[in-house]
Formats: C-alpha cells, structure tokens, sequence
C-alpha cells in the first residue's frame, strides 16, 4: 500500500512510505524516506528483518518483492517515472526502465512483471525483463489500481474498464488477450483482489457499502457483503485467505471485516449428494 497520499500518520511511522506483503505473504517489505526494508514473517508476534537498505536510494514509494527469491522492483520519489529491478542479495541492478508518466503500481508473479501508469499498462516477461505487451488507452486510474493472479497457469490481471463505474476487465497476461469485462458496482472502483488460484474475484466500490466476489474468467457473481449501510467507507485493500474461505476489507474507518464465503444452501445439498455416491 502506497502511503505518500494516505493522510497523516504518527510520529513514530511518519517516514513510512510504503507497505506491502509478497505473493504468498510470507515476507512483507516498507519503503521509507531513507531506503527500503523486507521482513520475514516468522509468526504473528514478531517481524524478523531480513535486509535493510538505507540512504542508497531514498523515498521509496513502491518496494514489490518476487515471493521470497532476491529480485525486487523498487520506485522512488525523486524519479517517480523509473523502475528498478533489483537483486538485493548480490547488491546488483538486474534492470532499470523509464516510462511516459508516473509508476503508480507494480505487481509481480512468477511469469510477469505489470507495471501500472495512469492510462497505460505495460507487461514484461519475468525470465528477461522485456516489454512483451502494453495495454493503452485505459480509462484514467490515478490510484494505479490492479491485481494480479499468482497462479502459474492463468496469470490474470484485473484493472478498471471505467472510470465512471465499477467495470473491471480481465485480461490474460499469458496469451496476452483480453478475457472478460465484469460490471461489479455503480460507482468507481477503490479495491480488487484475486484469490491464490485466479478463480475468484473480490471488489469494492468508493462507496464502500457493499463487497462482491466473482468468479473468474465466468464474471458470475458468487457473493455479496455488506460492510455497512449509513455510512460509506474508503475500502484501502481486500485480501482472502489462503484457501479462500474467507475475505478480509480495511478502511479508513480504522476497521478490519472478515467475511466467510459460504457454500449457498442450495450447492451445498449438490454437493453433499455427490459426495454422498461415492461412499
């Protein structure tokens, strides 16, 4: 999570600039006005520190780290249009790119690297680092708002098909086609999430109301939350557990919810029949 537009923080975290966990969330990396760090997550009490850098490249807005390997890509404040791609262990620069207009998001899996503009995406492959294609002419994305699957096989990547109303496109970052374009809200869109195996979609809206979870690449809508009714919330992230049973939301309400995905009743008995055959 980009902190540099996220409001005031306290003193003590004021020069945090950037927040995230890897893939599988086994490592989380903070980017700070002085450089960069990437903790291992060992339990839930305490952070171990695995790297630190610090006063070699300053104001890190964006540190995105490859699972728990030793590449990074990395962006600063100071040159907001350049990508560097790093390996930390060696102390190396394994690549850098300069693009058009301000990076605002980067996301990584094991066969692509997306880097996010305003009104423009472009995909590099992983192995090599090179453009293999660029996605333009999106609806205007200031927030750099995307997700990407880190299923080896389907490699999703879902973005805003609007910037009026809720519309997210699917596209297909291995054979590089567009896949489906799924209209999840009335308003513009503020969250997306894929789930661990790219078959799940979870979305919210900037009015922050109501959550939806979709199938992927089908665009059926599985569920719908209600996170609540009066009052709208800015939803910063959406996130699901490991083995999709349950999707957690935080706000700028200071507040967590965590949904569980049921099975429908109705599925439920299906399954339950066919379960049942084969005793």
């Amino acid at each position: 999570m980009n902190l540099v537009n996220g409001g005031s923080m306290s003193n003590e975290s004021n020069d945090i600039l950037f927040v995230n966990f890897n893939q599988d969330c086994t490592s989380l990396a903070v980017g700070t006005k002085t450089g960069y760090r990437l903790y291992t997550i060992n339990s839930l009490e305490k952070l171990q520190e695995t790297f630190s850098c610090e006063r070699e490249i300053e104001d890190i807005c964006i540190v995105e780290r490859l699972f728990s390997s030793s590449l990074i890509a990395i962006v600063s404040i100071a040159n907001p249009r350049k990508l560097r791609v790093y390996h930390f262990k060696k102390g190396t620069e394994i690549c850098n790119y300069c693009y058009s207009n301000t990076v605002l998001s980067v996301r990584l899996n094991r066969n692509r690297l997306v880097v996010c503009l305003e009104e423009r995406i472009d995909i590099h492959n992983i192995s090599d680092m090179k453009v293999i294609h660029t996605i333009r002419d999106i609806p205007s994305n200031p927030k750099g708002l995307c997700a990407l699957s880190v299923d080896n096989e389907k490699s999703y990547l879902a973005y805003p098909g609007s910037s009026q109303v809720g519309e997210v496109q699917i596209f297909d970052t291995i054979n590089l086609r567009p896949i489906t374009m799924i209209p999840a809200h009335d308003s513009p869109l503020s969250a997306i999430a894929f789930d661990w195996h790219g078959s799940k979609l979870a979305t919210a809206s900037e009015k922050g109301t109501v959550i939806r979870v979709f199938s992927v690449p089908q665009g059926k809508r599985l569920f719908e939350f209600r996170r609540g009714i009066k009052r709208n919330a800015t939803i910063y992230s959406l996130s699901f557990s490991p083995d999709a049973l349950f999707l957690s939301a935080s706000s700028n309400l200071e507040t967590i919810h965590i949904f569980r995905l049921d099975i429908p009743r109705e599925r439920w008995k299906d399954e339950f029949i066919l379960f049942k055959n084969f005793l």
